[in-house]
């Protein structure tokens, strides 16, 4: 990737999506599962392949990829679009079948994150951890603030800090 394409690809997601707020679950999901996977690895790598994850986890449908089956899991194991590590495929899996569970008691993923809003940082971590695979301090930590949940995406300077706050994500209640 030329240095030009790489700037346009940070510069993308800087200005058009972390921090946002995020409010459809399938998408809520796509992100949970792209942090999960940078976990070891540059937030680049992944955003390389995002439409390879997009496509080798059917779009993000929490439903869809709760139904996956042993066959579906080599098939993501072997898909060369994603990063084939056993522990984040399993992690996605599992972590859609908790979604279900999270919809079906609080209506969607976003209910329950809203009904455990607002907590600390560390708060975050070990409901996550009790509820989800894969998810340490840092890929809670990005999750949260990159769809809205916990301040720091961006510098109180940055330009796109403003766009951010007139969407008022959940942190902005937390000052």
């Amino acid at each position: 990737m030329q240095p030009e394409e790489r700037r346009l690809l940070h510069k993308n997601y800087h200005d058009k999506h972390y921090g946002f707020p995020i409010h459809d679950d399938n998408e809520l999901f796509g992100r949970l599962i792209m942090e999960i996977n940078q976990a070891g690895l540059s937030w680049e790598t992944i955003l390389k392949k995002e439409a390879g994850f997009r496509n080798a986890y059917s779009n993000f449908d929490i439903q869809k990829v709760a139904a996956y089956t042993e066959n579906d899991r080599e098939r993501l194991l072997n898909d060369a679009g994603i990063i084939r590590n056993r522990l984040k495929v399993n992690a996605a899996i599992e972590n859609a079948n908790s979604i279900v569970k999270l919809q079906e008691e609080y209506g969607s993923f976003e209910k329950w994150l809203e009904h455990h809003h607002p907590k600390t940082k560390e708060e975050w971590v070990k409901l996550f951890k009790k509820t989800f695979r894969f998810t340490g301090g840092e890929i809670v930590n990005e999750f949260l603030m990159s769809i809205g949940y916990l301040q720091g995406a961006h510098s109180p300077d940055c330009r796109i800090q403003e766009e951010i706050a007139k969407l008022q994500p959940k942190w902005i209640g937390n000052r």
